[in-house]
């Protein structure tokens, strides 16, 4: 049988940064080509980065990604890899508007582009907004194979150009993709794709985008299944990768270039069917690569874990910024935020700060300074009662408003440390503060980016738990305080104050808001599910009256595609300038 060395480059793009991702795709080509690839796959929208949103709309960046792919394809030739068919995604425009398009670059020339047809508009997509879809289905033969392309959401929808792909006939499926990390997503994805593949009758070759952009987060796990279903290739997530393999193809020699109508009132789209002819002949027979056994999904907190470190790195680093500064309190939100933090920028770029105020205990200081010690960070104290008693004594503040004031001079002391010294502030608030509106605007709320917005309270334990032990297991010093994740948690306010003075037991609140938020369920389905009709209205009642408070909130990293109900729309990061005239 043909046999074909395919490269899968799952690599992380920047939004805007069009010079900077053609140079990534030229220099991860020139590795894929040394390795002797044939073909070498990019994700989704990789020249631009994903998603641009508004920026699909401007003409000057579309022309502007348009000529480096241009030349692209001609310095891929220079450099020696003009015999490779290199797949690219990037920006395509056209009488018809803004495309999501994929290029196949060979012999220094565009030789053909695939335009995406399914366009995602739910959750966290707005695609159908910026593009139009495609219709059109470009099949290259090389080396005696017949190789497809589709984009991200066409294997996810039913019917489509995987299924008019698997009518006309084709040896292999490349899809390239920029699908967002949500928790156990591979339970889903994996399957999937085999299925794909099957309606194909053709191997898929799926490669993804890692990193992140905003509060999306790309986690990789590009891989390549058998019509049959095995899963025959893996990489690893949260990691660029180049994954390279041999295939042993069953040429079939199509020729057809209609998709024959389905029967019944589900009728197949008509698509524009072109083959291109670029090497007609097999390749000579090779050695091929020895095989690596396909890489393990991560388990769930490993795999949260991940996403949170990318988001946050990513999301520092693509602004400018080189250190995060925020409140060490000595509690379980901080000590994790510590912990994500130093995982992804190094502890050196990580500066806590104690606030303590006169409701402040001793454990909660200690626990501070143990937590910078262990990760190794800087650790600064700035007391805020003569802060606090300004404001009390002028305003004649008491009971709520002098609990806020307290939170509120912490958020001027981080923001004004900021200024000073370019650090990005984190705000450390959990999904379930959030939710139920626990948290104090322009206090506790302060920051640029949290890290943990999405994630449950009693998530947020089972990462300290977790994070402490895969440290023992490397014999690394634990990096979160014991006593951090014990304690009650308080936001020490008031003299004694614990939160369940305020909300109820954590165990119990994230279940119903699990239900009400993520789940959509009712009031009343809740009631039938076994929980206290009182403490369903209770919570209920918060989640709805915290709707100000969320939109006020900083962006932090979705490990899910919801996020209480409401997907808020974040400007990108956009690298790229137009040139003045």
């Amino acid at each position: 049988m043909p046999q074909l060395r395919i490269a899968l480059a799952q690599v992380n793009a920047c939004v805007g940064d069009i010079a900077g991702n053609g140079s990534m795709v030229l220099d991860w080509t020139r590795r894929a080509v040394q390795d002797g690839a044939h073909v070498v796959a990019f994700p989704e929208m990789m020249l631009t980065g994903y998603p641009i949103e508004d920026l699909a709309l401007r003409r000057s960046f579309a022309a502007a990604n348009l000529v480096e792919l241009e030349q692209l394809a001609r310095r891929l030739q220079d450099s020696g890899c003009g015999d490779a068919l290199v797949v690219v995604g990037h920006l395509g425009r056209d009488d018809e508007g803004p495309r999501n398009s994929a290029s196949l670059l060979y012999g220094g020339e565009i030789v053909a582009t695939y335009h995406k047809h399914h366009l995602p508009n739910y959750g966290v997509f707005d695609e159908a907004r910026y593009f139009a879809p495609g219709s059109n289905l470009p099949i290259v033969r090389l080396h005696g194979l017949d190789i497809g392309v589709v984009i991200c959401e066409d294997i996810w929808q039913n019917g489509g150009p995987v299924a008019a792909l698997g009518k006309v006939g084709v040896d292999l499926v490349i899809c390239p993709n920029s699908s967002p990390y949500e928790r156990a997503k591979d339970d889903v994805r994996t399957p999937l794709i085999a299925r794909r593949a099957a309606e194909a009758g053709a191997p898929m070759a799926y490669v993804n985008m890692v990193g992140a952009q905003d509060e999306l987060v790309f986690d990789g796990d590009s891989m390549v299944t058998t019509p049959e279903g095995e899963v025959i290739a893996r990489a690893p997530q949260f990691a660029e990768h180049l994954m390279v393999l041999d295939l042993d193809l069953p040429a079939g020699g199509y020729t057809s270039t209609t998709v024959p109508a389905e029967p019944g009132s589900m009728r197949m789209p008509a698509f524009d069917v072109q083959r291109i002819v670029l090497q007609p002949d097999p390749l000579p027979s090779y050695e091929p690569r020895p095989t690596t056994p396909p890489a393990e999904p991560l388990d769930d907190e490993a795999e949260v874990w991940g996403a949170l470190v990318t988001g946050l790195r990513d999301y520092v680093q693509k602004n400018g910024f080189r250190s995060v500064i925020f409140g060490f309190s000595g509690g379980i939100d901080s000590a994790v935020c510590a912990a994500l933090a130093a995982d992804a920028l190094g502890a050196d770029a990580v500066h806590g700060v104690s606030m303590p105020s006169n409701y402040s205990s001793g454990h909660s200081r200690s626990d501070a300074a143990e937590l910078a010690q262990r990760i190794g960070c800087h650790f600064e104290v700035h007391p805020i009662p003569d802060m606090v008693e300004v404001f009390v004594r002028q305003l004649e503040l008491s009971g709520l408003a002098e609990e806020n004031v307290q939170a509120r001079c912490r958020g001027v002391l981080l923001m004004a440390l900021s200024n000073q010294h370019g650090h990005l502030v984190l705000a450390t608030g959990n999904k379930t503060e959030l939710a139920v509106g626990y948290s104090t605007i322009y206090g506790d709320a302060v920051g640029a980016f949290a890290p943990i917005k999405d994630v449950p309270k009693t998530l947020v334990w089972k990462l300290a738990k977790w994070r402490n032990a895969d440290a023992e297991k490397r014999g690394e010093v634990p990096p979160i305080p014991e006593n951090s994740i014990t304690k009650p948690p308080s936001a020490e306010l008031r003299p004694d104050q614990v939160d369940q003075d305020s909300l109820p037991e954590y165990d119990v609140l994230d279940v119903v808001l699990d239900g009400y938020v993520e789940g959509d369920r009712s009031y009343a389905d809740l009631i039938a599910d076994g929980f206290d009709a009182e403490l369903v209205e209770r919570v209920l009642r918060m989640v709805d009256r915290a709707e100000y408070k969320r939109r006020q909130y900083p962006p932090g990293t979705k490990i899910t595609f919801k996020a209480f109900g409401r997907d808020r729309r974040l400007p990108v990061t956009n690298r790229w300038r137009e040139t003045a005239p």
